[in-house]
């Protein structure tokens, strides 16, 4: 025992490596289980209003399906979290072209991207210290990237997800964290019934490829309002156009900040009213993807349970989708000399 941190074999990878899985432990009781191997979280376990503890991170028990089948459960995101259109963008008059891997479009780093590499792992101080170095090159990408990403678990019931990075080359940079939660426990129904409130005036209206137009665009009158708690399922099959192309929630909020602040905010704030479990999402970053869990269909098991439809949600803290491409979207490039740094964190409590 280290800092509240231990470790245990997960498994081997094909070519022979040995993957660990790291368990990190509080003083309420409060356990998460990471992965080197992608830097997956496996396991979130919070208590509900009447200290009754349980799993709310959706995942597997073993190694296999997390290489294979997994849909980004708990993983790290890079180089580029969510889409880039066509895999193509211009940087300093040079055009790039990326792996496309979801249609016509390039997702979450390509295949492999950050969630299906070994990083390596070392306990520093209170945390979990993941590194990798992305070689020039690697999925179409300019420039090696050295990439950390630290998990630390508080005493306030706290996930905190830092990541550092530096480049020898311009390139685009948005690292993220891509678990799905159910309040409720994993494997018990669709997270529906959850009341989620996102602190945002807008959102990145996407085409059927979820590629954004460009604009951001008011959620006045929009099932996309959140700005007051409202069930998820409330008004996700309304006839909706961007409902449709995203297969319900699958969309990047644009976060409510005030000129020239700084630091962490709550932007985020979701209580599955059975349990009274609450979540809060505070981030350094200008979105957040909240995603309805549309493409789990069943088809996947893990922990005892069917992944079906609807069956977890997600708020990835990122810069917008296809950002390379948007000039008037908050900037992605990250240049020789500067450092990429940025901090959520994913807190947990109960509503009484």
């Amino acid at each position: 025992m280290q800092n509240g941190i231990t470790q245990a074999p997960f498994g081997t990878l094909p070519d022979g490596r040995q993957v660990t899985q790291y368990t990190l432990k509080n003083n309420n009781g409060m356990v998460v289980r990471v992965l080197d191997f992608g830097g997956i979280i496996t396991e979130i376990h919070v208590p509900d209003r009447d200290g009754v503890f349980a799993d709310v991170a959706l995942g597997f028990e073993t190694l296999e399906p997390y290489i294979k089948d997994s849909p980004y459960f708990g993983a790290l995101i890079g180089r580029y979290g969510n889409r880039i259109g066509k895999g193509r963008f211009t940087l300093d008059g040079k055009q790039y072209q990326l792996t496309t891997n979801n249609g016509n479009n390039h997702l979450h780093g390509g295949d492999p991207g950050y969630d299906k590499v070994l990083w390596t792992a070392a306990v520093e101080g209170d945390g979990l210290v993941l590194r990798y170095h992305s070689p020039d090159g690697e999925q179409g990408y300019p420039g090696n990237l050295d990439a950390t990403a630290t998990y630390v678990l508080t005493d306030d019931n706290e996930i905190v997800v830092r990541f550092h990075a530096v480049t020898d080359q311009p390139t685009p940079v948005n690292l993220t964290q891509h678990s799905y939660f159910n309040l409720a426990g994993a494997g018990q129904g669709d997270i529906l019934a959850h009341e989620i409130t996102i602190d945002a005036d807008k959102f990145v209206p996407i085409d059927a490829e979820s590629i954004p137009f460009g604009e951001l665009a008011p959620v006045t009158g929009t099932p996309f309002d959140f700005r007051k708690p409202r069930a998820i399922g409330e008004r996700i099959a309304q006839p909706d156009k961007q409902l449709r192309h995203g297969t319900g929630y699958d969309h990047c909020w644009v976060l409510n900040r005030r000129l020239g602040e700084q630091g962490l905010k709550r932007a985020v704030h979701v209580c599955e009213p059975t349990t009274g479990r609450v979540l809060e999402l505070f981030t350094q970053e200008p979105g957040v993807q909240f995603y309805s869990g549309n493409f789990l269909d069943g088809s996947l098991t893990g922990k005892g349970h069917p992944w079906i439809f609807r069956s977890g949600f997600c708020i990835e803290p990122e810069h917008y989708p296809d950002s390379p491409n948007q000039p008037a979207y908050p900037n992605t490039i990250l240049r020789p000399g500067e450092v990429y740094e940025t901090e959520s964190r994913f807190r947990f409590s109960v509503a009484h």
